[in-house]
Formats: C-alpha cells, sequence, structure tokens
C-alpha cells in the first residue's frame, strides 16, 4: 500500500511524500531554485565593463550604491556600469575570483579584465579607470 502526505503547502504548490525520499528533495531544490533573477551578460562585448560586486548588506557597498546609480547614468551608452550582489546571486562570487566585497572588475571592449579594486572605491577613481580605458569623462552640468 502506498501512503502519501502533505509536508509542505503554500500557496499553489502542494508537496508530498510519496515514496522515495530524494525525489522529494529534487523537487524542494527545483521548487526553489528559481528565486534568482537572471543576470545579463557580463562583460559586455564590445563595450568597457565595471562589474562592482558586493552586497545589499555590506556597509561599503552600500556606500557605493549613489555612486554606481550617478555613473550608471553619466555612462549610458558609452560604458556598462554593473552590481552584482553575491549574497542573492550564488556562485557569482567564485566565478569572478571574489575574495572580499566590494570588488569592482574593469574589463576592455574585448572582454579582458584590465583592472581589479577591493574596498570601497571613490566616484573620481573609477572615473579616472575608465578615462584611462579610452572612455571619456562624463559631460560637467
Amino acid at each position: 500500500m502506498r501512503t502519501s502526505r502533505t509536508i509542505l503547502s503554500s500557496g499553489s504548490t502542494v508537496v508530498r511524500i510519496v515514496g522515495a525520499g530524494f525525489i522529494l528533495l529534487m523537487f524542494l531544490h527545483s521548487a526553489f531554485a528559481g528565486a534568482e533573477e537572471p543576470l545579463p551578460v557580463l562583460p559586455a562585448k564590445g563595450q568597457v565593463t565595471m562589474i562592482d560586486l558586493g552586497a545589499h548588506t555590506c556597509i561599503p557597498c552600500k556606500m557605493m550604491a549613489p555612486v554606481l546609480s550617478k555613473l550608471k547614468q553619466d555612462y549610458a551608452g558609452r560604458a556598462v556600469i554593473a552590481f552584482i550582489d553575491v549574497q542573492e546571486q550564488k556562485g557569482q562570487a567564485s566565478k569572478y575570483g571574489v575574495r572580499a566585497i566590494p570588488t569592482q572588475i574593469f574589463y576592455n571592449p574585448d572582454g579582458k579584465e584590465v583592472f581589479r579594486h577591493s574596498g570601497f572605491m571613490a566616484e573620481e577613481d573609477i572615473v579616472k579607470q575608465l578615462t584611462d580605458m579610452g572612455v571619456g569623462p562624463p559631460a560637467v552640468e
């Protein structure tokens, strides 16, 4: 005789134990694995790219958030400025070889890493690095 019992019910998701436990584990993993948002392809082909890897809970990362937001607007269409939260996007820290956050990685248009910095990076230092890579500074308003 086969037995079945409900162990989790949430909205339209109902998990039942029906036989082997490994099936349940696979079901649970697939039910919750889609929580991460898909990331854009980085570094962007054909454009200078700066990726800031950090976390929304990290103090220096929080300090960088308004800087990155401003630079993303200032360099729109000329360079890609991206942020990846390594706590939300599991596996990204190891993919990019990050040992401390925040870490900023700069790539040339061919996708080759040309500069890496760990810790808070001031706006003027980011602008200098982008300028050194051939992307002109933002227009002064």
